[in-house]
């Protein structure tokens, strides 16, 4: 590679650093609740069902600004929709972290939220419409990975701030998120505009110039080739009609089902609330629970890097039977660490750090990538709307009925504390229970697995076409 190239690929790799930051701002603020939760119930004597909505509003949130997004990047650029989500991310965290009643809290969560919903679809298609050819994939994973590097980073800052004789931790918790909403705000705002929305402007020649910035000089013609052929692609973009026709059932299926079984093994509720359920289980103090929550964020980290080096090496099929086979056996012994007397707080955590390992490196990367893989061209747009909006939908429900779960398999208690308020006291096994409830599920997503999971490593996108035209069952594509 020579001095030209190495240039150019490091101003690349800078440009997608600064705007993965909008995936970092993700993970953080999707992670952060989870340790200020303890906190914040304690000091507004809120129930584990008002906790619950909390929780879900900022998911609401997201479910709400992924369908505005679509539509506004077309209309305003990448770049500056990315912006408008810093700004929520900025304001969002003072808001949170100084709201003075429940209701500001979870009104401040679902603005919050908004932001998260846009960064999850702006941020990667920013990524991807700036990057290289050669190095797009890589890079537009950067954006996954800094996503779990949030979430360690929300349970690293909650475990700073965490103090048991302060029932007010939860605010500086939430305020740190200014930070890293400062740094994508101000970065981005030295950041070009993607090529490609600029061609789809009729704007050529500052297209030109941005892929002067990033692109090898004998690639610009033939990478504005491309976009101009993809811009007509979408031009003639299908209707919602047209995605719902019988040939195109399976993809349908296989898109709403992945993210159903992503979301109904109970990842988020593992992410949300790690530190309750590690005092369910007889951790002494938010402190303790917190630090034990962070050894769950380093896994989720490291297994994701480990899943992006093994993915195209053993498969999509095969990678999802290993890892929805590891995640049922691992939520069953979660729920045995509930009712094991003495030792049964820390086989919880080994068993929530293996369920976490292979969750990381199958269902986590593999909903997003095998929807993107299962349509058309033509229809991929769309197909690809209606499995994100499924993975929120799913991951709201989920989140939003993890304690009335428990509460309705038996033994919830109700405490009327001075105020005369009322906080539910779940039982560890009524817990414990709802995840043999998510181990079932898992079940289910094995046989589920072995007739709608393709495996699509090395099919190109036309024979994948094809073999749904052809009335091609999921499980009997291959390689050619």
């Amino acid at each position: 590679m020579n001095t030209t190239s190495k240039k150019k690929r490091s101003v690349v790799i800078v440009i997608a650093s600064i705007a993965a930051t909008g995936g970092l701002l993700f993970g953080f603020d999707t992670g952060v609740i989870s340790g200020a939760i303890p906190f914040l119930q304690d000091y507004f004597q809120l129930t584990d069902s008002q906790v619950e909505n909390v929780t879900a509003l900022g998911l609401i949130g997201a479910v709400v600004g992924a369908l505005i997004t679509g539509r506004i990047t077309d209309y305003l650029g990448r770049k500056k929709v990315i912006l408008a989500s810093a700004f929520i991310f900025a304001t969002g965290a003072v808001w949170t972290g100084m709201a003075p009643t429940v209701n500001q809290l979870m009104i401040s969560r679902f603005y919050l939220g908004l932001a998260i919903g846009v960064s999850s679809f702006a941020v990667p298609l920013y990524i991807s419409e700036i990057a290289p050819t050669k190095i797009r994939g890589t890079l537009v994973s950067m954006f996954q990975l800094l996503i779990t590097v949030g979430i360690l980073s929300a349970y690293l800052s909650d475990k700073a701030f965490a103090n048991n004789s302060n029932l007010e931790s939860w605010r500086p918790m939430l305020l740190v998120g200014v930070v890293p909403a400062v740094i994508l705000f101000v970065g981005m705002f030295f950041l070009p505009e993607t090529p490609r929305w600029l061609m789809s402007k009729g704007r050529e020649e500052e297209g030109r110039k941005v892929l002067g910035r990033t692109e090898d000089p004998e690639f610009i013609d033939v990478v504005i080739n491309e976009m101009k052929r993809d811009i007509d692609i979408d031009k003639s973009q299908a209707s919602w009609k047209e995605i719902f026709k019988p040939w195109l059932r399976n993809a349908l299926i296989i898109a709403a089902g992945i993210m159903f079984f992503q979301q109904f093994v109970g990842i988020n509720t593992v992410i949300y609330y790690s530190p309750k359920i590690f005092l369910a289980a007889g951790f002494e103090g938010a402190e303790a629970a917190i630090a034990a929550s962070v050894i769950v964020g380093v896994v989720n980290v490291f297994f994701t890097i480990i899943s992006l080096f093994v993915i195209d090496k053993l498969g999509r099929r095969k990678l999802y039977f290993i890892g929805v086979s590891g995640i049922t056996i691992a939520l069953v012994c979660m729920g045995l660490g509930f009712m094991i007397p003495g030792a049964g707080k820390w086989f919880l955590v080994i068993s929530m750090l293996v369920y976490i390992a292979f969750f990381a490196i199958s269902l986590g990367p593999l909903g997003w990538l095998i929807i993107t893989e299962v349509f058309p061209t033509r229809v991929r747009g769309l197909g690809s709307s209606i499995g994100s909006l499924s993975n929120w939908g799913f991951n709201t429900l989920v989140v939003w009925t993890f304690y009335k779960m428990a509460s309705a398999i038996g033994n919830a208690k109700e405490v009327v504390i001075p105020e005369g308020k009322v906080l539910s006291d779940v039982c560890p096994s009524c817990v414990g229970s709802v995840f043999w409830i998510f181990a079932a599920v898992a079940l289910i997503g094995l046989v589920w697995g072995y007739f709608y999971i393709p495996e699509t490593k090395g099919v190109t996108l036309e024979e994948i076409e094809e073999h749904w035209r052809q009335g091609g069952k999921p499980r009997k594509l291959k390689m050619k």
